[in-house]
């Protein structure tokens, strides 16, 4: 009887490894380079900075794995439930058995992966704090010292000296040259956020840059810039790009300019709005003065047209030409003040109370003299006389003041003018041995 086993071929027994080694080698020849679309769960970041997570969709699971020197080169974080496209290649775990894709690239399904990055990031910040009101710095009242941080062969730098330079204004500009985009330019803008702060007497810190694409201006939007803005201790305005483009930097600074040209007019606009104010008030001062000088002169002027002051006239006139005088002499004194303070407009502020407290003094000096002119002019008048009573005499012919008996006739006709009126009066005696006192001394029995 023949044995039947002797026919049968020999079995092959494989190993775990040696099957786990096939289908490590007939997957990874199989899918060497693959694009895999799914959402990330499971996501851990290890220690050593690898990333582990799992993409999924409705039915199926597959593991992934990024190393950490690809990790490093991705601008946004992976977290779970972000559906991703992956690339790589499938390959078996051998420890465990278990197939995987090593991941080299991976993309956000339906956004850029800078945008994507923007936003996390915009988010991270507003959590912290860092873009809340209260930590804004204000900007102090006229900046004489200005570090800008940009790129010394931009459009930005010159937008800003061109500003400066047309409207006059007198402040020191610090220039720290900094790339403003690509590899090493966030490190070269925080740097110089950092020195200018740390100079004497650094009123305000301008950074920026042209305008340009979402990875032209990325060197704003990176961390280290932010958390750079946010602890310095001087205000720092962002002007980066164009209106329309906004950036990190923009959130977390204290003021957002909408261009370079804008950061400069913000730096001024105080001190253009301080030397509109004083040329107001000389413009005021100078009309007060001129209109109670005028009112001074046209009172002398009436005064002078009085029948009682024409013996006076010569010393009236001569009071006119000392209103002049003084007159110009104000107009001096207010242009030399106007001189002064064109020089100097960056003390404004000082200037405008000296300014005040000068032609105050000026005006009581004015008024004083012009008082005691009029007070001298008062104790002349026959006016003051006039008032307690007496009258003058006058011929009714060729109007002369008559100072003594001997001047009139009798049947004469003669004017007399009190303090208020005149009468015309017929002379029919004259007795000149009667003397005024002799007169009070009746008038009193």
């Amino acid at each position: 009887m023949r044995n039947n086993n002797s026919f049968q071929p020999e079995k092959k027994i494989y190993t775990v490894s040696e099957i786990t080694s096939l289908i490590k080698k007939k997957l990874e020849s199989q899918f060497p380079l693959v694009w895999v679309e799914g959402e990330v769960s499971n996501f851990h970041r290890h220690h050593s900075g690898h990333l582990y997570f799992t993409l999924k969709d409705e039915k199926c699971q597959l593991r992934a794995v990024m190393f950490r020197s690809t990790a490093q080169r991705i601008p946004f974080d992976l977290k779970d439930g972000l559906k991703v496209v992956c690339k790589g290649g499938i390959n078996v775990y051998e420890p465990r058995g278990e197939y995987q894709i090593i991941v080299e690239e991976v993309e956000p399904k339906g956004i850029g992966a800078l945008q994507l990055a923007f936003e996390q990031l915009k988010e991270k910040l507003k959590a912290e704090g860092l873009f809340n009101p209260e930590f804004k710095k204000k900007l102090p009242m006229l900046p004489k010292k200005v570090g800008v941080v940009t790129s010394p062969r931009g459009a930005a730098i010159i937008d800003i000296l061109r500003t400066l330079e047309r409207r006059f204004a007198r402040v020191h500009i610090v220039i720290y040259p900094a790339k403003v985009q690509g590899e090493g330019a966030s490190d070269e803008i925080v740097e110089g956020i950092e020195y200018l702060a740390q100079i004497p007497d650094m009123d305000v810190i301008i950074i920026g840059r042209g305008g340009g694409s979402i990875e032209d201006l990325w060197a704003f939007n990176e961390e280290k810039v932010a958390r750079a803005i946010f602890r310095s201790p001087v205000p720092i305005i962002s002007a980066v790009g164009h209106e329309i483009d906004f950036t990190i930097a923009d959130f977390v600074a204290d003021i957002r300019a909408s261009t370079p040209s804008a950061a400069a007019e913000i730096v001024i606009e105080k001190e253009q709005s301080f030397s509109d104010r004083i040329e107001n008030l000389e413009k005021r001062i100078s009309y007060r003065l001129n209109y109670m000088l005028q009112e001074q002169k046209h009172k002398v002027l009436n005064l002078v047209r009085h029948k009682a002051f024409q013996d006076f006239k010569v010393k009236l006139l001569n009071l006119e030409q000392r209103v002049d005088e003084l007159e110009m002499r104000a107009r001096v004194v207010i242009q030399r003040l106007q001189q002064k303070i064109a020089a100097d407009k960056s003390r404004a502020i000082l200037y405008e109370q000296k300014i005040i407290h000068m032609v105050r003094a000026y005006i009581q000096y004015l008024q004083g003299k012009w008082e005691r002119f009029s007070t001298g002019l008062h104790s002349l008048s026959p006016l003051n006389v006039l008032k307690k009573g007496y009258t003058l005499c006058w011929k009714n012919g060729d109007q002369h003041l008559v100072r003594t008996i001997k001047e009139v006739n009798k049947d004469e006709e003669v004017i007399v003018s009190f303090y208020k009126g005149e009468m015309t009066c017929l002379v029919k005696e004259i007795d000149g041995d009667i003397s005024i006192e002799s007169r009070f001394i009746k008038e009193k029995t």
